[in-house]
C-alpha cells in the first residue's frame, strides 16, 4: 500500500477530485495548508501599504491506496493540477505500512 500526498493549489481541486474518481479512487482527505517554494510569496497592496505574503494558501491532498494504482494516481493529479506556471505543486508517495477501517475491522487492502 501507498500514501499519496499532493500539494496542489486551491483552484485545482475540483479538476484533480474528478480526474482521481475516473481512475478509480473513492476516498481522500483534504487540508487547507500555506506555504512557499520557488514562487516565495508575493507582494500585496492593503488600504495604500504595501505587505510581503510569505505563505501562499495550497491544498493539500492525501490519499492511501494499493501498489496498482499508485502511477495511474500520480499520472491523473500531475495532469488534473498542471497550469504551466510556478506553484503547481508537488507529489510525495510513501510506503503504507498498515490500514485498519475502524467501523469493521478490516485490514490493509480491503480497508482501502
Amino acid at each position: 500500500m501507498k500514501l499519496v500526498t499532493a500539494i496542489i493549489k486551491p483552484f485545482k481541486l475540483d479538476d484533480v477530485r474528478e480526474a482521481i474518481s475516473e481512475v478509480g479512487i473513492e476516498g481522500l482527505t483534504v487540508t487547507e495548508v500555506k506555504g512557499f517554494g520557488r514562487q516565495k510569496g508575493h507582494t500585496e497592496l492593503y488600504r495604500g501599504a504595501e505587505y510581503q505574503v510569505d505563505f501562499l494558501p495550497k491544498v493539500k491532498l492525501e490519499i492511501a491506496t494499493n501498489n496498482e494504482s499508485v502511477e495511474r494516481l500520480v499520472e491523473a493529479i500531475s495532469k488534473a493540477a498542471y497550469t504551466g506556471k510556478i506553484g503547481d505543486g508537488k507529489i510525495f508517495v510513501y510506503d503504507l505500512e498498515q490500514a485498519v477501517r475502524i467501523r469493521t475491522g478490516e485490514a490493509d487492502d480491503e480497508a482501502l
